[in-house]
């Protein structure tokens, strides 16, 4: 680590000497940006000087840097949703200015106007999205609990897997193909209540970017997308908090400066209490029957800390933690106990089973600015992820003085833990070239299942042994600006991951570039080109966490995607944006189960349950949007198609990915009428989810004894996933009474999801009914949620 460190360095200390020449009279402003009540970085906010408008942007920490001529200059801060600053001086030095902006959404009835903030067809970037915080509370919650990943679903190019359920599937790509970093930390599991629910509070939450093409450089280790996740700070200045009761859930979030000005922190929590609702219905089953007793609940919690803490002007430290978990637990007993013929007679049985998954993730981060043009970020982390499940069964029978116990237990464990370091620059020579540089290395240790067995006689392990990789990655990006109108970003990732003697390394390169058709609108195209180490085998026939994450071996090769894409972005006066998008993606080494097999297989080691194939994604995206004023919101159309290819599936030939879906349409609208009510609504449309269903059914014959029903039935199975779902559609309403109080703000929300009721499916069965002619078979769907009204209250102080 510490000769890329140095070959980093020098690489800058090169580029310094370079950009320096002919710049004697040219001097730089930099500092922090925030927002004025919070204090919380505001991130890709713009800052320009508004005579020539050479300009730059916000780094994730709120670090601009901006080089001038020397002269008069007016420097404008502005940030969606909050009100421009400007400043006025002669510049005759190097400057720092560290600005607060005020005037966000929480303003009520005054409506927040934009001047220049950051417009779309003006950046490198395609393909991209950032949310901020108030945005994705605003929209309608789910059973009372906002969540960021269902907002993100609403996006074009993004789809849930299926009813309810908070996973990504971005532009044919499966949930593992995508990058989601909370703090800089990858996770691997996002899903709370089996993925109704994700591990992100919103409350935590500063900011998020969503990417699905034209990757940065700075990105690496997955081949579908990037989720960047940054939490907040902490308000220095002044203590407070916010907090909600909903129909399952509850959270509280605290802030404060530990030393004003200087330390500050934020807790936030939260919990279900779905095992408390359900304990009087549990309890009322156990008076109906004396003989047996139960116990049984389900919670989820979770909890984001962090600590930041100014050394200095020029050096912040940063230690942010989150931990959370999923656990279900069901117990039974049951007693029986009689007296005949002087014989006592007794038998007590008791069974318990349980299902465990959850993250602990930790991150220290130490930023420094070196020089007023170069800002730096080293960072060590720790992630882990596990997963646990069993059941164990106790019997003991005592008969006129004979004692017999018998016991059974099975229980399965996985996970996997990293440990990870990091150092990043950011290096801003001229308002023409902004370069970002870095290196990182990963231990991991994957633990990809094992299956204890243990009874009063057998005392049995099945799985795979504990394996241990370093994954390394450097990277090197610059935004240049050309001309006045042609602006690119070129970058290199290089990645590489050693295990078991084997060494797998890939040099990604990453171009994008946007040309200014005229002031309002461009056109851009972006390539890139992803490597993928780590490996999630999904068991698509449950619906509990049992997916195995596993590495590349010598045996499975790491998984890469081509993608290119093309498209124009206009601007309409300064509140609107609209995006058109055409992409083409190519993905090898996806992996999918063999025929037959799954997660239950306890005589296959993982590596014997997998084949690997190929996959493209090709599509068009439409997305409009209106980003400032009482009233916003945004339209959204994906026409899209995803194939995979496997030699050992589908007799070899191609098949829709489970999740192709050919038309998605999405449609998110939010209005503040006065300061007492907001209300919005989301309403979605999708094709149906491809999926395999039997078209026949046989009754092979026993050739010992002509008895058809001895091998009982079979069923034949058409081509994969070459049968279509009914469409799925939903309308979700919510408005929201809000009052100003003393302390603070209350705020009522009530919300109905899926207004109208719609019977959407969730999956298909066969079933039998008899008839005078024979047997009768038809296919039956299954939905999950009818209309569900909630509300719920929330606070802020």
């Amino acid at each position: 680590m510490k000769s890329q460190i140095f070959t980093l360095l020098l690489i800058i200390c090169t580029l310094n000497n370079v950009f320096s020449q002919n710049t004697s009279k040219r001097h730089t402003i930099s500092g922090y940006l925030k927002d004025s009540v919070s204090t919380e970085n505001l991130i890709s906010a713009t800052v320009y000087n508004k005579a020539t408008l050479a300009g730059t942007s916000t780094n994730q920490y709120g670090f601009y840097s901006l080089t001038l001529p020397a002269g008069d200059v007016e420097i404008v801060f502005s940030y969606v949703g909050y009100y421009t600053q400007s400043v006025s001086f002669n510049l005759k030095n190097d400057t720092i200015i560290n600005m607060q902006l005020g005037g966000s959404v929480q303003l009520g009835e005054v409506e927040i106007t934009a001047n220049r903030t950051s417009r779309i067809q003006e950046s490198t970037q395609m393909s991209s999205m950032t949310l901020p915080a108030a945005q994705i509370k605003t929209l309608p919650a789910f059973l009372g609990e906002v969540d960021v990943l269902k907002v993100l679903q609403l996006m074009p190019g993004i789809q849930s897997g299926g009813e309810g359920t908070s996973g990504l599937y971005v532009r044919g790509g499966g949930p593992d193909q995508n990058l989601i970093l909370l703090d800089g930390v990858p996770l691997y599991n996002v899903s709370h209540l089996f993925g109704f629910f994700s591990v992100f509070n919103a409350d935590a939450i500063n900011s998020m970017e969503i990417i699905k093409g034209g990757f940065p450089a700075r990105y690496g280790g997955r081949v579908s997308s990037v989720l960047d996740i940054n939490m907040k700070e902490g308000n220095m200045q002044k203590f407070g908090g916010e907090g909600s009761v909903g129909i399952v859930a509850a959270k509280l979030t605290l802030e404060g400066p530990i030393i004003k000005d200087r330390t500050s922190f934020i807790l936030s929590g939260r919990r279900t209490y779905i095992d408390v609702l359900a304990a009087p219905f549990i309890a009322m089953v156990n008076n109906m029957d004396s003989d047996v007793k139960i116990r049984a609940g389900y919670y989820f919690y979770d909890m984001n800390a962090k600590i930041n803490h100014r050394i200095s002007a020029k050096d912040r430290i940063y230690l942010s933690a989150y931990m959370g978990d999923d656990k279900f637990y069901a117990k039974g007993w049951y007693k029986n106990e009689y007296s005949d013929y002087d014989v006592e007679y007794k038998e007590d049985e008791k069974m318990e089973s349980g299902l465990k998954w959850g993250n602990i993730t930790t991150a220290f981060r130490w930023n420094h600015i070196y020089t007023n043009k170069l800002f730096g970020n080293t960072t060590i982390t720790y992630s882990r992820y596990r997963f646990n499940t069993g059941a164990r069964f106790e019997s003991r029978v005592t008969e006129d003085g004979y004692r017999d116990f018998y016991f059974a237990d099975i229980q399965y464990n996985s996970g996997i833990n990293d440990w990870s370091g990091k150092v990043s620059f950011d290096y801003i020579p001229s308002p023409d070239h902004y370069i970002r540089l870095g290196a990182n290395a990963i231990y991991h240790t994957f633990n990809p299942g094992v299956i204890a067995l243990r009874d009063n006689d057998l005392k049995t392990d099945f799985g795979g042994k504990e394996r241990y990789a370093w994954e390394y990655a450097a990277y090197i990006e610059d935004d240049i600006k050309i001309t006045p109108l042609l602006k690119t970003n070129v970058g290199f990732h290089w990645s590489a991951f050693s295990i078991d003697g084997k060494f797998y390394n890939f040099l990604q390169p990453r171009i994008s570039a946007r040309y200014l058709i005229n002031s309002d609108l461009s056109a851009k195209a972006a390539i890139s080109r992803m490597a993928q180490y780590v490996h999630l085998i999904t068991n698509s026939n449950i619906g509990l966490p049992t997916d195995l994450w596993v590495p590349s071996t010598p045996l499975l090769h790491p998984q890469t995607s081509n993608q290119a894409a093309v498209g124009l972005a206009q601007n309409f006066r300064e509140n609107y944006e609209i995006s058109l998008e055409v992409y083409y993606k190519t993905m090898d080494n996806v992996l999918e189960y063999k025929e037959g097999a799954s997660f239950f297989d306890v005589g296959d080691t993982w590596e014997d349950k997998i084949v690997q194939g190929e996959g493209q994604s090709y599509g068009l995206e439409l997305f409009a949007q209106k980003k400032t004023g009482s009233f916003t919101g945004w339209v959204g159309y994906t026409l899209s198609w995803t194939d995979r290819q496997f030699e050992e599936l589908n007799q070899g030939k191609p098949f829709y990915y489970k999740y192709d879906r050919r038309h998605d349409i999405s449609l998110a609208l939010m209005k503040r009428f006065n300061q007492r009510i907001e209300a919005s609504g989301a309403w979605i449309f999708g094709t149906g989810n491809c999926i395999t269903v039997p078209i026949g059914i046989y009754y092979p014959e026993n050739p010992l004894s002509n008895d058809y029903s001895y091998y009982g039935e079979k069923y034949e199975f058409s081509e994969r996933n070459s049968y279509r779902m009914a469409p799925y559609h939903r309308l979700d309403l919510s408005v929201s009474f809000i009052k100003q109080k003393r302390w603070g703000e209350r705020r009522w929300v009530w919300s109905i999801f899926n207004a109208y009721n719609r019977k959407n499916p969730f999956y298909i069965d066969v079933r039998e009914s008899y008839h005078p002619r024979g047997r009768k078979y038809k296919f039956v769907q299954f939905s999950l949620f009818p209309i569900i009204p909630s509300v719920s209250y929330s606070f802020k102080f």
